[in-house]
């Protein structure tokens, strides 16, 4: 108990510091003058999508409205920079949302604290049953902790490969024969790399995806479920990151950054530079297709599995993405609980599948994904169908489910760029990686937040 009053305090004192900053949110005279249904009872949802983003959630609470006379979904856009607070802060100070849409590392941490509540309190029996049959093993991952399920997936994030198939011809490659394992993917990249006379990079064949995201095709990755235990020094791990480390020495970590320095990589419209032709092929999410077909229509690309390296494990992964979480303090759980399971297609899923197709999301079951309307999607994006084969996989990882989860992942993004600068080798940086975490999780203890 001395632990939970300790970070029940770490809330209160928190909560104190920042309050002149956000104020505490509250169902404001707005919010409910702007309400279609004022007889029925408000399941007040918060997200972080904007703009175009934002009309299709806009659509889907409106569905959800017009299906049932029971509730109203009254939905708030929240700024993302301020919405991990504001939640917070809400949920703290008696005026929190009812059921929120997040993609930020939060739910150990935030389960952990006790502040969000498990949907396995929420669910009926055969809902509980349906969820465990029917949905990915990655969708039930992305939302686990200790055992329990704080977050049900609404559209799944995976990388694959992009590339120009025009290209591969163009350097005498077969495009029809896309390399099988990840050592001739480099090698073909290498016959695709560009520089100019004096040397310096103009395009690059082939840019591997980040060490979280490909150290599972070693074989690597940083948690073992079965034990329940971060696996950070392993000798797969480094087997990752010094491919990481050489294929960056090769191309020369300078020029690989001057090259990109006039490329706007996270660009999610015209901009992305594989657009362009500056990659022949490259590791990216699933949401370009979609982009691709409203930005780039006349362009000609291919997608494809993320290759393993020779004795690696093919068909793996990493994942992450939208997920719904519902706090411990709303006021109506009931209700959010009821679109929560509309979105997601626990129920219903043949109805749900229109909504993954709206924000163009992997879905959460083959239900969903053989839907007459999903199938549709996929024809008509037949790139995509990558992406929803490789969503089925049980080796594809998510994040450790631990609640210094932030921590953990700030200090393996550390250790990839110590190595891949060549400011350690990549055995000093993994050491450096499990001793900061180590010490971590030594400080977590003596604070009880951790018992």
């Amino acid at each position: 108990m001395a632990g939970a009053n300790r970070r029940l305090i770490g809330w209160g004192v928190a909560a104190v510091l920042v309050a002149g900053i956000y104020a505490l949110p509250t169902r404001s005279t707005d919010e409910m003058a702007a309400r279609k249904y004022p007889n029925r009872i408000p399941v007040r949802f918060w997200h972080m999508w904007s703009a175009e983003w934002k009309a299709v959630v806009d659509k889907i609470v409106d569905r959800y409205n017009k299906s049932q006379d029971k509730y109203e979904v009254i939905a708030l856009s929240v700024p993302g920079s301020a919405a991990d607070t504001k939640f917070l802060l809400g949920s703290i100070g008696g005026s929190p949302p009812d059921v929120m849409a997040q993609w930020n590392p939060v739910i150990p941490t935030w389960a952990q604290e006790g502040v969000i509540t498990p949907f396995d309190d929420l669910m009926s029996p055969q809902e509980k049953a349906t969820f465990d049959h029917d949905a990915y093993p990655v969708v039930k991952a992305v939302g686990a902790y200790k055992g329990k399920i704080y977050g049900i997936a609404i559209g799944i994030n995976l990388m694959e490969i992009y590339y120009l198939p025009q290209q591969f011809r163009d350097a005498g490659l077969d495009p029809d024969q896309f390399p099988t394992t990840l050592e001739g993917l480099v090698a073909d990249g290498q016959k695709l790399d560009r520089r100019d006379a004096n040397g310096h990079l103009t395009h690059l064949g082939f840019l591997p995806g980040s060490y979280q995201q490909m150290t599972p095709y070693f074989g690597g990755g940083f948690y073992d479920p079965s034990r329940d235990k971060l696996t950070l020094d392993t000798q797969q791990n480094l087997e990752a990151l010094s491919f990481l480390a050489a294929e960056r020495k090769r191309l020369g970590f300078d020029e690989v950054t001057r090259f990109q320095a006039g490329l706007n990589t996270q660009s999610a419209a015209g901009g992305w530079p594989f657009i362009t032709g500056a990659y022949s092929a490259v590791v990216d999410g699933q949401w370009r297709v979609e982009q691709l077909a409203k930005y780039a229509p006349k362009l000609v690309y291919r997608t494809a599995p993320i290759p393993a390296p020779v004795g690696g494990v093919a068909g793996s992964g990493y994942g992450n993405g939208n997920f719904m979480v519902i706090p411990r303090s709303a006021k109506e759980k009931a209700g959010a609980w009821d679109f929560v399971k509309f979105w997601s297609g626990i129920t219903h899923p043949e109805r749900a599948a229109e909504f993954y197709t709206m924000g163009g999301w992997l879905p959460l079951s083959d239900k969903v994904a053989n839907a007459p309307i999903y199938q549709a999607y996929i024809k008509k994006y037949p790139q995509f169908k990558t992406f929803v084969d490789a969503v089925r996989s049980p080796k594809i990882q998510v994040a450790p489910p631990v609640p210094y989860q932030v921590f953990v992942n700030d200090q393996v993004q550390k250790a990839e760029d110590f190595a891949l600068r060549g400011t350690l080798t990549p055995q000093a940086a993994l050491a450096g990686l499990q001793s900061a975490v180590d010490e971590e999780v030594k400080r977590r203890k003596e604070m009880g937040l951790d018992e």
